[in-house]
């Protein structure tokens, strides 16, 4: 089947940009939110899970999305972050299946966030990144 634009081809390499820069913005800004306004649901659900010291998780997890955030939009260790962001909102998101009122999101924000980590984990970050293809 012929591609409906063949000439847009040419920036094929922009599609991982623009998603690493909102997959950054968006976990810069769980992150943000995880340290200030949802600190207390975070906190119970570190509890619920059995990690404790609760309070020690929220903090590192919080600090954990915003850095990994800013190092994809620099896209530096773009894979690896979306691996990891891959693993942590399945988690979220097998969570948030099981028991709703733990979290408070909708399973189909996660499954979206779960789906653009892994199209960055198998595709990598595309044009103006740190990581160079090799």
């Amino acid at each position: 089947m012929l591609n409906t634009f063949p000439s847009l081809l040419t920036f094929s390499l922009l599609a991982p940009l623009i998603l690493r820069v909102v997959l950054g913005l968006i976990f810069i800004n769980l992150g943000y939110i995880e340290l200030t306004s949802e600190k207390k649901r975070w906190h119970a659900f570190f509890e619920t899970v059995h990690l404790k010291p609760a309070t020690v998780f929220v903090i590192l997890m919080g600090l954990f999305e915003i850095v990994g955030g800013f190092f994809l939009i620099a896209g530096f260790l773009t894979q690896i972050m979306a691996l990891v962001f891959s693993i942590i909102t399945f988690g979220e998101f097998y969570a948030e299946y099981r028991e709703e009122t733990l979290l408070k999101r909708d399973v189909i924000f996660y499954l979206l966030i779960f789906a653009i980590s892994l199209s960055l984990f198998l595709s990598g970050a595309g044009i103006f990144a740190i990581d160079l293809p090799l």
